[in-house]
């Protein structure tokens, strides 16, 4: 059989096809064909398998792919009859290499696939419920580096914002997390930015959080001293499961009822852990799934006798969650039992079980007794938060820095540092639940111990209310990293325990005031077919075929040395939304001032849109297939473009307008001088082909700092998320596959200097 010519529009047609599918909808059964959960090691994308036909309907033998690790180390190599120097390439063809050859599979391998990374999507069920709820994640390899797209941990602060669900250590998959996406696997290596897995992870369809049914197993009334004395023995000891007896008298003597006491008592492991799951359901315990209530130490601040039975249920929770804990993790069972046991168990027994493995990693009973006055408590991360805290004050310049560290300091030796709010007592304590919680804890300790009246306005400052920012003392403001003000500020910032600062102070807020930022939904969202497909799009090679021509490739150059320079911020401002009458901090309009060579730029931060760290890659640059279509322009050229994504791309609620994360709706374009819809701007400069929908925009911003945010302000004020890359880590052919990859349409490329050059 004749071999058909690849031609261009292949991406066309995966784009085309994901242009008319709708987040949630298919056909029953489809979306799980298009997903094949593959093992760890098969990196190797479904139109890869041999006699699969391809996209002309034609099948065709096609020889395995080897992998690209298994190369050995640059040399010289024999291709068609020509030495050839191995990666990094300078030129396109290599040196001996005519435009006419062609190249074999291994071959193509080589000289194109090696060091490029490789993206998966994987798409798992959600337990408990229908196939209609989903996760989605991805995971790469193939780029040989230790490197990712992730920040580290440790120098972010985010440790305990991420817990895996079962076992010790760091997690290895973005789905083994509690929270989620999974901030292990969420944070972007650069500010502002989140990883490729946590872009693909925001489009899952998790279920509600429903009722459970009536538990069936009834507690037993027990009081303080019981409960805490229950907690030393399960310090010290541990759990009684070298003795069956003991270990159901101490649970169905003190805490539980049993049902079958007389006919069948729940002796076995597997009956009491039912059991506790069961009461552990119940309506009255305190429902950790819900955001309200996930600054724990809110239930147990107050020590007075008004608030003891709620100190009680507390605890009584608490020790509750620390028995099923111990069971789940006994040392009877395997870690595969352990971990298949861990997947069934319901939500909200899973976030009790969090609160279980924090208390008992980071807090030791010293006494008890019948009151919460005689409660004595050690903290195993007192002094490391305390150096925590110490450390992020600095690195965000705060304003009263030096009267807060000595308050810090006076408070440390006395050890009253818990006692100053349920913030400081989470913190310090390190009861802190995974997710959304901590950057508001180690923020609002950082206020509650400045001695600065000032900071009486910033009060409110609360996870429930995340894309917020404050203004202090009129020296700095400071943005939550999910804030679209603080993901377009951070190059020019840090980003540290969940928060970008410090950044340029703003006219438009008082001295030291709250701001909540309006902002609409971003245009775009992947779809469970795209996520299927992520490893087709992504492929360096193209479509599978017998040869490849070397003509079909070529390698993208540029001059980093050319920078622009003509571009600065001016301004940071917001606008107050009087017509919105809520309690609490005042909502905000957000847009950035730009000079451009002497001429001023406004862009609203109109869309909550994401920044994706681009991956590393290795032996670049690599070639790009000819079908993977961009245009490049200049960072100070892009305010000229307008219309980069076709309107039909919206998606619009039933009155054609885009609804916000205020819960607002707002025309789409939005209002203000500056504000036009989409639709009735055809760039000149830039016309979009019906066939190119999916063309990728390469945004050159190397050089300052303001660049790059001119290029993020744009992308906030259009609604188009984007891919960011520093060229110096990532080719920029491996961007634009890795933007084809996501579904985006916008390519950042920057250039990290060292020492804060740039």
């Amino acid at each position: 059989m004749t071999e058909q010519p690849r031609k261009k529009g292949f991406w066309t047609s995966l784009f085309r096809n994901r242009s008319n599918a709708q987040p949630g909808r298919g056909k029953p059964g489809e979306q799980e064909e298009n997903l094949r959960e593959t093992s760890e090691g098969d990196l190797l994308s479904r139109r890869h398998r041999p006699d699969e036909p391809d996209v002309t309907g034609a099948t065709r033998r096609r020889p395995r792919r080897p992998d690209p690790r298994d190369s050995k180390g640059k040399g010289r190599e024999q291709l068609n009859g020509h030495l050839y120097e191995q990666l990094p390439l300078t030129e396109w063809p290599p040196s001996g290499i005519s435009d006419d050859e062609e190249f074999t599979l291994g071959q193509a391998m080589e000289l194109i696939s090696r060091g490029v990374p490789t993206h998966r999507g994987h798409k798992r069920p959600i337990t408990h419920a229908s196939d209609h709820y989903y996760g989605l994640y991805t995971t790469t390899a193939g780029n040989h580096g230790d490197e990712g797209d992730f920040v580290n941990q440790h120098n972010a602060m985010t440790q305990l914002m991420s817990l895996r669900i079962q076992g010790s250590g760091p997690p290895t998959d973005p789905w083994e997390t509690l929270e989620q996406p999974s901030i292990a696997f969420g944070v972007g290596a650069r500010p502002g930015t989140i990883t490729l897995n946590s872009w693909v992870s925001r489009s899952s369809v998790m279920p509600p959080m429903i009722a459970l049914r009536d538990p069936g197993v009834v507690p037993r009334d027990v009081d303080l001293t019981h409960v805490f004395e229950r907690l030393k023995e399960l310090e010290t000891t541990g759990l009684e499961d070298d003795d069956p007896d003991l270990m159901y008298q101490q649970l169905y003597k003190r805490f539980l009822q049993d049902p079958e006491k007389t006919s069948s008592p729940h002796k076995r492991m597997e009956q009491q852990i039912m059991d506790l799951v069961m009461c552990l359901s119940g309506q009255d315990w305190i429902d950790f799934t819900t955001p309200k209530n996930q600054v724990v130490t809110k239930f147990v601040y107050d020590t007075s006798p008004a608030n003891h039975a709620q100190y009680l249920k507390f605890f009584y929770q608490l020790v509750l969650s620390l028995e099923l804990e111990l069971r789940i993790n006994s040392r009877l069972h395997t870690d595969w039992a352990k971990e298949r046991l861990m997947g069934q168990i319901p939500p909200k027994i899973q976030w009790n079980l969090a609160l279980a493995r924090r208390w008992r990693d980071n807090v030791r009973v010293e006494e008890y007794g019948a009151t919460a006055e005689k409660i004595r408590l050690r903290y195993k991360l007192r002094k490391r938060q305390t150096k925590m805290l110490k450390r992020f004050a600095q690195m965000m310049k705060w304003s009263n820095l030096a009267e807060t560290l000595d308050i810090l300091k006076e408070r440390d030796a006395e050890g009253s540092l818990l006692t100053i709010s349920s913030h400081t007592m989470a913190f310090f304590s390190g009861l802190v639940l995974p997710g959304p919680t901590f950057p508001f804890l180690i923020m609002n300790s950082l206020i509650d111990i400045d001695p600065d009246k000032a900071t009486d306005h910033l009060a409110l400052l609360t996870h429930l209310n995340p894309n917020c920012g404050f203004q202090y003392r009129n020296s700095y403001t400071y943005w939550t990293s999910t804030s679209i003000v603080g993901k377009v500020l951070a190059p020019t910032c840090l980003e540290v325990a969940g928060w970008v600062g410090p950044a340029r102070p703003s006219g438009d807020l008082n001295r030291s005031q709250i701001a909540r930022i309006r902002s609409r939904r971003p245009r775009q969202r992947m779809t469970p077919e795209d996520v299927a497909t992520m490893s087709e799009r992504c492929d360096p090679l193209g479509p599978a075929a017998e040869v490849y021509p070397v003509k079909e490739y070529d390698l993208i150059s540029l001059d980093s040395d050319d920078v622009v320079d003509t571009v600065r911020i001016e301004m940071l401002s917001l606008k107050l939304l009087a017509d919105v009458q809520e309690t609490g901090p005042a909502w905000f309009d957000a847009s950035i001032q730009f000079a451009i060579s002497g001429v001023s730029w406004p862009l609203r931060l109109s869309y909550d849109v994401w920044f994706i760290h681009a991956w590393p890659c290795s032996d670049g640059p690599h070639p790009l297939f000819f079908d993977y279509v961009h245009r490049t322009v200049r960072v100070d050229e892009v305010v000229e473009i307008k219309d980069w994504v076709k309107p039909a791309s919206l998606s619009l609620n039933g009155s054609g307008s885009l609804k916000d994360r205020s819960g607002l709706s707002t025309p789409v374009g939005g209002s203000g001088s500056n504000s036009q819809q989409p639709q009735q701007h055809i760039n000149k400069h830039m016309p979009q082909e019906d066939d190119d929908a999916e063309k990728v925009l390469v945004i050159e911003a190397f050089g300052v700092k303001d660049n790059e945010v001119l290029a993020r302000a744009w992308c906030s004020h259009w609604g188009l998320s984007a891919i960011v890359a520093d060229i110096g880590k990532t080719c920029i052919a491996c961007a634009i596959r890795e933007a084809y990859a996501a579904t985006l349409t916008v390519v950042i490329l920057i250039e990290e200097q060292p020492d804060g050059l740039d």
